[in-house]
């Protein structure tokens, strides 16, 4: 008895046992079973190649029934008994030749067994066939055979000889189509024209003998007609007659066409046609153009998108399609037409059983079915106007809605994507019987065999199935929302298509769909889209190619009206340039980010309108990152560097690289929650803190250079700038002032230092027209009322006499961000003592730590303030997170180093790694911090000025929610409130303890 484990590896079912039997020497003789091997290296190969199936199992049982079978053919015709399929094969020349074709042709062996392993139908006709395996030989030239959809057939064949030719041809195709050999639109262009032959062979037998050929067309409808049929389909067919005269023969003609295509291939189904099943037959053409004229539904005109001459007389059929045109094209037209569609692609849902829909990839929620409708939909509504969308065939219609602006080049992608996944599954589940399914199995077997059929394999970590899984929910899910957007997205081509002058003609409906879409001012909205759309020009014509993408984005802001004007004005500042509309229609996702971007905030919009070349950032996914610390140091003291005989221009250039990197950070921020818009690294609040520290730091550090070229300073003089607060945390927000300490070192130098101090400050909260970087040094000794600067002995003596202990609070963030850096490491080990106090706080320290806390909340709180959705200073927000965490650090900093963190949260990790905060109350204060810092962000984008308040309803709450991850704003509130709650019971039982 052969091992299993051997036969096992090359995928056989039961490890391999019954195999044992089908490749050992009573069977395929490919298996030496005293060896345990191969018989030889051209078994290897084959027993390989049948490893490599979909089914292996499947595919050496079906080549083993073919052998067989062949060798019984053989000998029945050398005069042998009639014998039955039996186990054992005897070889003679037939097996020989099959066994050597496989060994020698190396194409004959990948298509064959490709064939035996997806197809049990096609199996049993080979094997019913024996002598057609010869269909699949590699030809002289070394070219695969011709699997266009051609039959090899007389004029008028018999019914069985077009059954076998059919059979024949349909399995060169699934060979092509398994083996690698062409696309999707390949086979199913090969699939249609195997049709349209099959159609009129049949028509061919169905008029032989008549005494006269009636005039009767018969056009293609469906998939066929749309040169995209599947391997198991109805064939969806009109019928039409010339004349009165036809009609009888014409009748006749098409129900035995029906018979013979349902005897040779596949049923023919006329029910597209006037009045469905209940209707004639066939009808003349004037006839046909009386019902579409006074009787056709919407979704008869929609099915008219696919028609196709496809046999009997061809002429008639395109005048009949001609003659429809008009009438399909002004079909949009009819005030329920959309709704038409949308109900009908409904009503198909809802007819898919409960226990199906989930597994249905034609008719079900995400399936086929929704990017067929959406394409109909949008080439019933726009091709009136572009003969460029007339297409019978899905992805070539889709493509050209994609061309012509009308869909988003990313979200047609998706769609071709999705389309050609869901087809591919089509294809190899109907491929397995030749049934009619469009149902994705649930059982194990079921599933591993269409995973292997799809080319899937095991990957580290995933198997075949989990990756197929992985795969089909992602395309369903994008096909379903794509669906959704673009068969219930308004009426766009009223505004963006129709020419401005047809558009002041319908302002009253125009204005009416401006207003469903969410526009305060429709009249005022249509004064811009005239404006950006006006004239023959080639920006205009691009302009109306992209508005149909960019006027959704608007309504689905808060403030659509805003969002619209302010793409206006970027346009009316970049319109004239060259790379700007390329950008837009070229640039993949750019459109759709810089809708959002405009649509969204205020903030970004007005850095945006300061530096509109600052677009190109949203091109490209690495542009959305922050730059690197040192990266930024370098390019700001380079920038300033270039004007060095000029502070202005050299502050100028400084606070310009600030915008832009500015404009960099909102735009990532705005972007991350975007789904696909979003950048491949979407940063999180923690990354935009440190980020925009980075860049304050750079900035300091090249107007340090420019102030002190400007306010010449005696030799030796050191001069640091110490970060305090947030900067010294590296928690910045976009409304952050700088919180900063001067020192200076050097004998006779604080005048000097003075001035460069206040050339600093002066020179970047200058009035400009890039935003102000305000200086902070309210933090120094003695606040307000003491020097600006200090020298490194005066802080020393202040703090070794005079400090308090907030003032030890507020140096656990102290660190050095620029000058001279030996001056500023020194100010920190003089720091250490104070903010890491030796054995800790006393008992009245924590006291007073404790009362200043309590009078902060009430009298810094601003009036009328809501104290449970202040971010700042709120009931559980980031001042009483930060309030506890720097009460541990003076309690403990002095023995657990760890604590040593300007980092609120990086200090917080540490206080619970050394079991000084409990876990659940630790996940308690982040959860409230990070969502207050995030809601601060947040609403300074939106607002585009800074306010730490959350609105419990109105725009700017609607804008907040909608920039960190949508949702229900009341709902979000809500969520706050839960999580800033739990966040102060946290922080009051750290300050109890």
């Amino acid at each position: 008895m052969t091992r299993p484990s051997r036969l096992a590896r090359y995928g056989f079912a039961d490890d391999g046992v019954r195999a044992a039997d089908l490749v050992g020497p009573s069977g395929l003789r490919l298996w030496d079973t005293e060896a345990q091997a191969p018989a030889g290296a051209e078994a290897a190969e084959l027993l390989t190649a049948l490893s490599r199936a979909a089914d292996p199992t499947l595919a050496l049982r079906q080549l083993h029934r073919l052998v067989d079978a062949a060798g019984r053919a053989e000998a029945r015709d050398n005069g042998g008994p009639v014998t039955g399929p039996g186990g054992e094969i005897t070889t003679n020349a037939a097996t020989d030749e099959i066994v050597a074709a496989l060994a020698q042709d190396a194409g004959l062996r990948r298509r064959l067994i490709a064939v035996l392993g997806a197809s049990s139908a096609l199996g049993d006709h080979l094997v019913a066939n024996p002598d057609d395996w010869r269909v699949l030989v590699t030809g002289k030239t070394g070219l695969p055979p011709n699997a266009e959809g051609g039959l090899e057939v007389d004029r008028v064949p018999s019914i069985p000889e077009l059954r076998r030719a059919y059979r024949v041809s349909l399995l060169r195709i699934a060979a092509a189509d398994l083996t690698g050999g062409r696309g999707l639109e390949p086979t199913m262009a090969a699939l249609s024209r195997l049709a349209d032959e099959t159609l009129g062979a049949a028509y061919a037998i169905a008029v032989a003998g008549l005494p006269k050929e009636p005039s009767l067309a018969v056009v293609a409808m469906g998939k066929c007609g749309g040169n995209e049929l599947n391997y198991v389909s109805d064939v969806d067919v009109i019928f039409v007659a010339d004349s009165d005269e036809d009609l009888s023969a014409g009748t006749a003609v098409a129900a035995r066409l029906i018979e013979i295509c349902g005897q040779v291939a596949w049923p023919v189904d006329a029910a597209l046609r006037p009045e469905g099943s209940r209707g004639p037959l066939v009808r003349t053409l004037a006839s046909h153009q009386a019902y579409y004229r006074r009787w056709a539904r919407t979704w008869e005109f929609q099915a008219l998108l696919k028609a196709r001459p496809a046999a009997g007389d061809r002429a008639l059929g395109q005048q009949w399609i001609d003659d429809l045109a008009p009438l399909v094209w002004q079909a949009a037209e009819r005030p329920e037409a959309v709704a038409d569609v949308r109900d009908m692609r409904r009503k198909i849902i809802e007819n898919v059983p409960a226990n199906q829909v989930d597994r249905e990839i034609k008719r079900g929620p995400g399936g086929l079915r929704d990017i067929e409708f959406a394409v109909q939909l949008l080439q019933l509504v726009h091709g009136r106007v572009d003969e460029t969308l007339r297409s019978g065939g899905t992805l070539p219609a889709l493509r050209a809605l994609v061309a012509g602006g009308y869909v988003g080049r990313e979200d047609g992608e998706t769609l071709l994507r999705g389309y050609r996944f869901l087809r591919g599954v089509e294809h190899r589940l109907q491929l397995q019987q030749l049934r009619r399914t469009h149902t994705v199995p649930d059982d194990p077997d079921g599933l591993r065999w269409l995973a292997a059929a799809l080319g899937y394999t095991a990957m580290p970590g995933r198997d075949a199935v989990g990756a197929f899984r992985s795969d089909w929910v992602g395309h369903a899910a994008q096909v379903r929302r794509l669906h959704i957007k673009l068969l219930y997205q308004p009426l766009l081509e009223a505004v963006a298509r129709v020419p401005a002058e047809a558009l002041r003609m319908t302002t009253e409906s125009a204005g009416r769909r401006l207003k469903t879409l969410g526009f305060a001012d429709p009249a005022g909205a249509l004064r811009h889209l005239q404006a950006l759309t006006g004239g023959v020009t080639r920006t205009s014509a691009i302009q109306r190619h992209l508005l149909p993408m960019l006027l959704q984005e608007f309504a689905d802001a808060p403030e659509p009206d805003r969002g619209l004007l302010n793409y206006r004005t970027v346009s009316d500042k970049l319109g004239s340039t060259p790379w700007y509309l390329r950008l837009l229609r070229d640039g993949g996702p750019v459109a759709l980010r810089l809708a959002r971007v405009l649509g969204l905030s205020r903030y970004a919009t007005d850095l945006l309108t300061r530096d509109p070349e600052a677009l190109r950032l949203l091109a490209d996914d690495a542009e959305l990152q922050p730059r690197k610390r040192e990266s930024l140091i370098d390019g700001f003291v380079a920038a300033a560097e270039r004007h060095a005989d000029n502070p202005v221009k050299a502050i100028a250039a400084i606070r310009a690289l600030r915008r832009r990197e500015l404009f960099r950070l909102a735009c990532a921020d705005i972007l991350s929650r975007a789904e696909e818009l979003a950048p491949a690294q979407p940063l999180d609040v923690d990354a935009i803190g440190i980020a925009l520290s980075d860049v304050t730091d750079a900035t300091l550090n090249a107007a340090l250079a420019v102030a002190r070229r400007a306010k010449p300073a005696p030799d030796g003089m050191r001069f640091a700038i110490i970060g305090m607060g947030r900067l010294g945390g590296y928690e910045m927000s976009y409304p952050s002032d700088a919180d900063v300490l001067f020192v200076y070192d050097g004998a006779d130098t604080g005048s000097a230092a003075l001035a460069i101090a206040e050339e600093l400050r002066r020179s970047l909260s200058a009035p400009a027209p890039d935003p102000e970087l305000g200086i902070d040094a309210d933090l120094r000794p003695e606040g307000r009322q003491g020097p600006l600067v200090r020298s490194l002995a005066a802080y020393q003596q202040y703090y070794a006499r005079w400090s308090k202990v907030w003032e030890a609070q507020a140096l656990l963030r102290a660190r050095f961000v620029c000058g001279d850096e030996s001056l500023g490491r020194e100010f920190e080990r003089l720091a250490d003592p104070i903010r890491y106090p030796e054995g800790g706080l006393t008992r009245e320290q924590v006291v007073e730590i404790r009362r200043i806390k309590a009078r902060v909340e009430v009298e810094r709180l601003p009036r009328n303030a809501d104290p449970h959705t202040h971010t700042k200073l709120g009931r559980g927000g980031l001042s009483d997170v930060e309030w506890a965490v720097q009460l541990l650090q003076l309690l403990h900093a002095y023995a657990i180093t760890g604590l040593q963190k300007t980092s609120t949260l990086e200090a917080l990790d540490a206080a619970v790694k050394a079991k000084l905060v409990d876990k659940v109350d630790a996940a308690a204060m982040t959860a409230g911090w990070t969502l207050a810092a995030q809601v601060r962000n947040a609403l300074t984008l939106v607002r585009g000025r800074p306010t730490d308040q959350l609105p419990r309803h109105g725009v700017e709450l609607a804008g907040t929610v909608q920039l960190l991850g949508g949702g229900d704003p009341g709902e979000f509130v809500d969520r706050y409130l839960r999580l800033t709650r739990r966040s102060r019971a946290a922080m009051e039982r750290v300050l109890d303890s």
